[in-house]
């Protein structure tokens, strides 16, 4: 798992991101905004109130966060085949 170390929230519905191997970047979560449990978002202060979570999930609340490995792929560009490849190596490493 890609571990965040730091997050804040930008404008236009995108996150500054940065995991423990040095990866950073800005994250564009727009195609979320409006839709079920993001719907939060349409507050401005709760899109800005983007915690890492003691678990490593990218949160705003209870109902609402990110898995860390999907936008470390969507920051990095890495496909899952990748991911799941890299994971497995580790494991037996």
């Amino acid at each position: 798992m890609h571990r965040p170390i730091e997050v804040e929230a930008r404008s236009a519905y995108r996150i500054w991101i940065r995991y423990q191997d040095g990866s950073e970047g800005e994250v564009d979560l727009s195609n979320l905004a409006g839709r079920g449990v993001f719907k939060l978002w349409d507050d401005d202060v709760a899109f800005e109130n983007v915690r890492i979570a003691d678990d490593g999930a990218i949160r705003w609340s209870d109902d609402v966060e990110l898995c860390p490995d999907a936008t470390y792929m969507k920051l990095t560009g890495e496909n899952p085949e990748e991911a799941l490849s890299r994971f497995k190596s580790q494991a037996h490493a």
